[in-house]
């Protein structure tokens, strides 16, 4: 079954930078738009970012609008999320996954994810 496979999280001061990587393998899915979300303590999964399959476009929360950066490698199928100048409340579980609109709706089952948590 596919499964996005995420890594790079940890524990960082505010401020610092985390770059997180999302592969997705099993089939292609250099055509679809790549997403990334996330899933604070208690609330909802939430969008973070996504880009097109060719790099062209990005979307972005206006909570990270010119923080983060993402970014794809169709030859690997990976998918990045360059977090810097991180705030407490960027705290989560980060997620990606191949997605139908730049939005969100999920196409594969959600991983694991990985666990950004910043310190005051």
């Amino acid at each position: 079954q596919v499964q996005p496979v995420e890594s790079g999280g940890g524990l960082v001061q505010a401020g610092g930078s985390v770059r997180l990587a999302c592969e997705v393998s099993g089939r292609t899915f250099s055509s679809q738009i790549l997403g990334w979300f996330r899933q604070a303590p208690g609330k909802e999964r939430e969008f973070v970012a996504s880009i097109t399959w060719s790099s062209s476009i990005t979307y972005y929360a206006d909570s990270v609008q010119g923080r983060f950066t993402i970014s794809r490698d169709n030859a690997k199928n990976t998918v990045y999320l360059q977090m810097n100048s991180l705030k407490p409340e960027d705290t989560a579980v980060y997620y990606c996954n191949p997605v139908r609109f730049w939005w969100g709706d999920p196409i594969v089952p959600w991983g694991q994810g990985t666990q950004v948590t910043v310190s005051s």
